[in-house]
C-alpha cells in the first residue's frame, strides 16, 4: 500500500519515500505478549522503519519470537545483549541503535501494541509543523481511552510552551507511556542518556517536557496505541504508592520555573501540596511501612526536595478528630511514626 503525504518542502511522497522511524522495543522475558507487540509493527501502513528488539538477557522464548520476525523481514533485528540492566538504564542503550539516518524514533513497550495507522498519522501530524520534537494521540489503558486536554481547534501542532503548561498548571495528561508517543530523533540523539538516571519513576515525562523546551507539540485526536494494564509491570507495581500527585509535584519542581511564571509556579505548587500532604497524613495515620516513605522520599530527593514533617502533622488535625485519640497523643503518634518511617529509610532497614 503507498500512501501519499506532504513534507515540509511541499512536496508530496509516498509512505514507502517517507523520512526513516526507528521501533525500538527492549524486552525481558515478556514471550507472553511480543508477537502481538512485532505484529502490531510489521502491519504498519507506514513502510519506512526500522524495528529495533533488544533483548534485556531473556530467560524465556523471547528471543526466538523476535527471530522468527527478524528471518522474513530484514527491517527487524534482534539484538541479543550480554549485560543485564535495569529498565530505564535498559531502554537508554536500546536507543543507541537506532539508525543515524532516522527522523524520528517510536518506542514500542514489548507488551503494548500500536494501532496499524500508528506511524503514518503521526509522521503526517510532525512533517505539517516546522519544529515538532514529540508527537501524541489518544491511546487505550486496558478498557479506557486516555489523553487530551489541548483545544483540538488549535491543533493538530502547538507550541511546546502550550502543551508543558497544560500538563503543569492543570494536570492534563498529554504522554502518557513511551508507547503512546513519537520523538524526534534528533531529540533522542542530543539527550545522553535520554532518560534521566538520577530522577525516580517518570523520567519519561520528564524527557517529554525536556523537548518541549524547544520543540513544538503534535497530537493526533485518534486512538493509535495500546497500553497493558492487566500484567505485572513496573508501572502496575507502583501504584499501592499512590504516586501521582508525587509525578505532578516533582516535575512541577523541575520545570514549573522554565514554563510558569513565579506567581503561577507558587499557587500550583500550593494546590498540589494540599492533595499531597494530604495523602502523606493519612498514610501516616495509617501506618503506612517502610516502601511506601521510602518511595516517596527518594522521588522528593531526586528533585532536591524533602518531606516537610510538621506540614504531614497540620493536615493529620482533621483527620484525627474523627478519633477517639486525645489531640496531644495522636500527635506525639504522628511523629512517631513519620521519623520511624523516614528513620528506617535512612538507614536501610
Amino acid at each position: 500500500m503507498t500512501v501519499s503525504r506532504t513534507n515540509r518542502s511541499g512536496r508530496a511522497k509516498p509512505a514507502t519515500d517517507g523520512p526513516l522511524v526507528a521501533v525500538v522495543t527492549p524486552f525481558f522475558n515478556t514471550a507472553a505478549y511480543l508477537d502481538e507487540c512485532i505484529q502490531s509493527v510489521a502491519g504498519q501502513t507506514y513502510t519506512n522503519w526500522e524495528y529495533i528488539l533488544a533483548d534485556n538477557c531473556s530467560t524465556d522464548n523471547s528471543a526466538h519470537i523476535v527471530e522468527k520476525y527478524a528471518a522474513s523481514d530484514k527491517r527487524i533485528r534482534l539484538i541479543r545483549e550480554v549485560e543485564f540492566l535495569g529498565q530505564t538504564e535498559n531502554y537508554n542503550r536500546a536507543l543507541t541503535y537506532i539508525s543515524p539516518g532516522s527522523t524520528y524514533c517510536k518506542i514500542v513497550q514489548a507488551d503494548d501494541w500500536i494501532y496499524p495507522a500508528c506511524l503514518e498519522e503521526m509522521i503526517e501530524v510532525a512533517e505539517s509543523g516546522h519544529n515538532v520534537g514529540l508527537v501524541s494521540s489518544f491511546t487505550l489503558y486496558g478498557d479506557h481511552a486516555g489523553h487530551g486536554g489541548l483545544p483540538l481547534a488549535g491543533g493538530p501542532v502547538y507550541p511546546g510552551t502550550e502543551a508543558a503548561r497544560a500538563f503543569l498548571l492543570k494536570g492534563k495528561t498529554l504522554f502518557g507511556s513511551p508507547t503512546c508517543v513519537m520523538y524526534l530523533s534528533d531529540a533522542v540523539r542530543s539527550r545522553e542518556p535520554f532518560f534521566s538516571t538520577t530522577t525516580r519513576y517518570f523520567e519519561d515525562t520528564e524527557a517529554c517536557l525536556d523537548i518541549l523546551r524547544d520543540h513544538e507539540f503534535g497530537f493526533v485526536p485518534q486512538v493509535l496505541s495500546f497500553n497493558r494494564r492487566d500484567n505485572d509491570s513496573i508501572w502496575s507495581g507502583l501504584k499501592q504508592y499512590n504516586p501521582y500527585v508525587l509525578h505532578e509535584v516533582m516535575l512541577l519542581h523541575l520545570f514549573g520555573r522554565h514554563f510558569l511564571d513565579r506567581g503561577e509556579f507558587a499557587r500550583r505548587l500550593r494546590q498540589l501540596e494540599d492533595v499531597y500532604y494530604d495523602l502523606l497524613a493519612q498514610a501516616a495515620l495509617k501506618g503506612y511501612g517502610k516502601d511506601f516513605w521510602a518511595f516517596h522520599l527518594q522521588g522528593l530527593a531526586s528533585v532536591g526536595q524533602k518531606v516537610n514533617y510538621g506540614k504531614v502533622v497540620f493536615r493529620a488535625f482533621p483527620i484525627m478528630a474523627y478519633s477517639l485519640l486525645k489531640p496531644q497523643r495522636g500527635v506525639r503518634a504522628l511523629w512517631r511514626r513519620c521519623f520511624r518511617a523516614s528513620g528506617e529509610v535512612a538507614s536501610g532497614e
